[in-house]
């Protein structure tokens, strides 16, 4: 206490009273007071008066040590012009004030922890961090918060969000977004520290209060189309004009239905804001229709034909098993809307432009003459991008500047107007809208949800000092959490989800959020489904190691997190599935596993049919002349749709389990998904290579899970998880959906080894249709090895025609052409002396005969009389022989007539007199065995 007082006596002391005097007059005469600078009190006198109760020349001594240090900050350099002390230089004494200032202070009592005096104290931040103001004042905000009263700490949080605010303005936003990060779910020891310390500001507690699906949510697969695109596509297509929705053709209809989609989404079907469109038009674009996503109102739009055209689109999309789904956008309407005209207390906005710069001169881009509303002119030139937009009322003249919607990523959304969600009437006007919505079409999509929760709302448009930065201006209307909680109790999210469960159950709420909320947005808010754009992201850069850790992380922390899940190859924000993946087997296998894995699919318009095209939410066509790809097309009627037919099987994750492919060497393959899934009796494993390199392995131990709420994860073999036996004399088959074949494994191997397989690269197996069957007899052990792990179309007829080799290679052995030869011989030749050759021959033909009774007796389970048979079959040849001896002599007498006979036996005109031959012994043989005693 007293410190300033004795300063000023020490410097009385060491310089005469006129250089003091005339030091701290030429500093009230370039940097005077307010009442100076009123002319309300003389610089003399200010000099020789006091304010409460404290000595002017000790505030004047304050301020000229303040004056110094920043005169000697490089940080502040380029605003030396505000503050220079070169005048007191130049006509006074300063520079010995100045070294009497920092001598008398260094005999003082010495200042802080590491006992400094009081200058050399408050140059630290300088010394620190010499050239980066915002180092500094992190360094004040690090170490001095014990000096500092409260009033000033938030003065300089502020100060500090606005120099970040203030360097974002000259920034380049590219725009797009990167790979997500991995959630992990870990409890942070470090940030429960923080949290006991009393810094919870940004903490918002993560309960367990998941929404209960409805029967048929589970199995939705959902397709997108932009709906002005789409009826200009029908129109080229079908030839003829189709604006309207209610002028879909069935077709279309039917053939959505027969693709299996169960959910249609249709984007831009809302009026959209006029000024939307006048804005993209002056800036170039002259086909340009406003923005999907900034809207008039909800109501569908004239120019789809309104409310009739759509109830008639919906009604024929539900006779075929087809939900309708649409957008809302609950964080902001246009700029030109019915709100912003009747109800512009509803938006974030101020009395004067945040920036002076501003100007809003451009044109008037209402359509209400009560309203007039202006972006930023510069907006036009493309040389700025303006926070708020110019609001003028038509009657009475009043301003007002609205905030564009803004998530912090890019520019301001030039064609939008932000609401206020701390009012709570626009909270309740926005759940009647979502209420309006929710009527109209079963799923709602909410764009952008993440924006509206608390952690986000208040970071991008209240943030807490300290905290700012997202939006330049908005550190300026900060709040503490405790004054943001008072305006907003709870979570904006969960009160809509709460109250649709209540009034309209049937509705699935679908949010996109990022920013690691998605896990929040369904386990905490409660909203069905969620997007979960790393699928696309991670697996189109084949970042496969990242999206397995993923879904382990979420079978650890909670498993009902990745049913909830949307899975998406492409949206209307990216850039399209053929040019993220191809057309190729990646593109495919993707596919595969976006239908199989439990969450929600997503397709994104002309992914289908193979269109590159992005169509932004101002187009009303498509620009390329594209055409469908018909093999894309069949490859997706043959390998996808008809696994989304079975979303049953795989969209729920009680029984899911997701494995490691083990390499031969014991490697872990991280580029292989491997999984399966359970259904009632129905069983499937898929197992996906995402890389060009092929791969051998085994799967045989799933991942840690949890299997219920409060257990520790553990695993389980790949037999156990699918439900399979482990007996000696068990098989189990099952059919592969790529190429239709059914392949045989020992139910003892499954559970010992696992399931062993190679994949090329891109390559996949979805393994459907598991039987169980019992081997009586070892035949199918016998089919097994037969097999040696090759697949077949059908493994019953394989098992028939594998009990038939003995009996067919009986026959064949039986036709064999040399013995035919050596029979043909006998008939066509005399015989020799000694044993007759007819003799022999039928001997051997005894054998052969004897060989084909006794396998067909085994197939047929009949008894057959071998020694009639054998008789009668070789009374035949006798008797061919005889027919030879006649035509021998017939032909001799007769031989234009033998000629004629000789065509009437033949067999085959194509064929060989051999093959004829082995052909009427085959007769021969077959005509015996039908007209034996026994029963076929």
């Amino acid at each position: 206490p007293g410190v300033f007082a004795r300063g000023i006596n020490h410097l009385k002391n060491n310089l005469n009273e006129n250089e003091l005097s005339s030091v701290l007059s030429e500093y009230i005469n370039h940097f005077p007071p307010h009442d100076v600078y009123k002319g309300k009190v003389s610089a003399n006198d200010y000099l020789n008066g006091s304010t409460a109760g404290k000595q002017n020349k000790e505030i004047i001594l304050e301020e000229i040590i303040l004056l110094h240090l920043e005169n000697n900050n490089p940080a502040t350099r380029q605003l030396e012009e505000l503050y220079s002390e070169k005048p007191l230089v130049e006509k006074t004494k300063y520079r010995q004030f100045i070294e009497q200032t920092e001598k008398f202070f260094s005999n003082e009592k010495p200042f802080g922890q590491e006992n400094l005096s009081l200058i050399h104290f408050l140059r630290k931040p300088i010394i620190e961090s010499p050239y980066n103001l915002d180092g500094q004042l992190e360094y004040i905000l690090k170490n001095w918060r014990i000096y500092i009263y409260d009033r000033f700490w938030k003065r300089l949080l502020t100060g500090k969000d606005i120099v970040y605010e203030d360097s974002k303005l000259f920034l380049q936003h590219m725009g797009g977004k990167g790979t997500p990060p991995v959630p992990n779910y870990e409890f942070d020891k470090d940030y429960l520290a923080r949290l006991k310390a009393g810094n919870a500001g940004n903490y918002y507690e993560e309960y367990e209060r998941f929404t209960r699906d409805i029967d048929w949510m589970p199995n939705v697969v959902m397709i997108a189309k932009n709906a002005f695109v789409w009826l200009d596509q029908l129109s080229k297509k079908y030839g003829r004009e189709i604006k309207r929705l209610n002028e879909i053709p069935d077709e279309e209809l039917d053939k959505v239905a027969r693709w299996n989609f169960t959910s249609l989404w249709l984007i831009g079907i809302w009026e959209r804001s006029s000024a939307s469109r006048k804005i993209k038009q002056m800036m170039g674009n002259a086909e340009a229709a406003s923005s999907a996503y900034s809207l008039f109102d909800y109501v569908i739009a004239n120019e789809l034909g309104g409310e009739d055209a759509f109830q008639n689109l919906k009604d024929r999309a539900w006779h075929r098993g087809i939900r309708l789904a649409s957008d809302m956008v609950p964080n902001h309407t246009g700029i030109y809307s019915k709100w912003v005209v009747e109800k512009p207390n509803y938006f974030i906005q101020t009395n004067y432009p945040p920036y002076p710069g501003y100007r809003f001169t451009g044109p008037n881009l209402s359509d209400d003459p009560r309203v007039e509303v202006r972006i930023e002119d510069r907006y036009y030139s493309m040389s700025d991008a303006a926070v708020v937009f110019e609001r003028r009322d038509g009657y009475t003249g009043d301003v007002k500047y609205i905030y564009h919607g803004n998530d912090g990523t890019h520019m301001p959304w030039n064609d939008t107007a932000q609401l206020n969600l701390l009012d709570p009437e626009v909270r309740e006007s926005l759940y009647q809208t979502i209420k309006h919505v929710a009527e109209k079409t079963s799923i709602i999509r909410f764009d952008a949800a993440m924006t509206l929760t608390k952690k986000h709302y208040q970071r991008l448009w209240f943030p807490q000092p300290g905290t700012g930065g997202a939006i330049p201006s908005r550190s300026d209307f900060g709040l503490t959490r405790e004054e943001f909680d008072s305006a907003m109790p709870q979570e904006f999210w969960r009160e809509v989800v709460d109250r649709i469960n209540k009034e309209l159950p049937h509705t699935l709420l679908l949010a996109e959020a990022f920013w690691l909320m998605e896990g929040y947005f369904v386990r905490t808010l409660g909203m069905h489904r969620v997007y979960n754009s790393a699928f696309m992201h991670m697996l189109m850069k084949e970042e496969n190691e990242k999206y397995k850790l993923l879904i382990k992380n979420t079978l650890e922390f909670n498993p009902e997190i990745l049913k909830r899940y949307v899975n998406f190859m492409s949206n209307p924000d990216e850039e399209t599935a053929v040019n993220q993946f191809g057309k190729g087997d990646k593109y495919f296998g993707v596919s595969v596993l976006m239908v199989t894995l439990p969450g929600l699919p997503m397709f994104g318009h002309g992914q289908v049919e193979g269109f590159s095209e992005k169509y932004g939410m101002e187009y009303k066509r498509a620009y390329y002349n594209e055409f469908v790809d018909e093999t894309l097309v069949s490859r997706h009627e043959h390998e996808v749709f008809p696994l989304m037919s079975k979303r049953y099987l795989f969209s729920q994750v009680e029984n899911f389990e997701l494995y490691d492919f083990i390499g031969d060497y014991g490697n872990i393959n991280e580029n292989v998904f491997a999984f399966t899934n359970r259904a009632g009796n129905e069983r499937t494993l898929i197992i996906y290579n995402n890389s060009y390199i092929e791969c051998k392995g085994t799967i045989n131990w799933s991942v840690q899970k949890v299997y219920s709420a409060g257990s520790n994860p553990s695993n389980k073999k790949l037999a156990e998880a699918l439900g399979l036996k482990n007996e000696n004399h068990i098989y189990y088959s099952y059919r592969d959906h790529k190429t239709k074949f059914q392949f045989l494994l020992p139910s003892r191997d499954l559970h010992d080894h696992g399931f062993y397989l190679a994949l090329n690269g891109y390559d996949y197996r979805a393994c459907l249709e598991f039987n169980e069957i019992y081997d009586f007899d070892g035949s199918w052990e016998w089919l097994y090895h037969h097999l040696g792990g090759r697949g077949v179309y059908s493994l019953e007829q394989e098992l028939k025609e594998l009990k038939l080799t003995p009996l067919h290679e009986a026959i064949i052995y039986y036709l064999e052409p040399e013995f035919v030869g050596r029979i043909k011989s006998e008939i066509t030749q005399p015989a020799t002396k000694g044993k007759k050759k007819t003799d022999l021959v039928a001997e051997e033909i005894e054998v052969r005969l004897n060989n084909i009774i006794t396998h067909l007796s085994r197939v047929q389970n009949v008894p057959f009389d071998r020694d009639k048979i054998t008789k009668e079959v070789i009374r035949d040849i006798y008797s061919e022989k005889e027919l030879h001896k006649i035509l021998n002599a017939f032909q001799k007498k007769y031989p234009v007539v033998y000629k004629d006979i000789l065509q009437s036996l033949t067999i085959s005109k194509g064929e060989t007199q051999d093959s004829n031959r082995i052909t009427f012994f085959s007769l021969i043989l077959i005509n015996r065995f039908l007209n034996s005693n026994g029963k076929w």
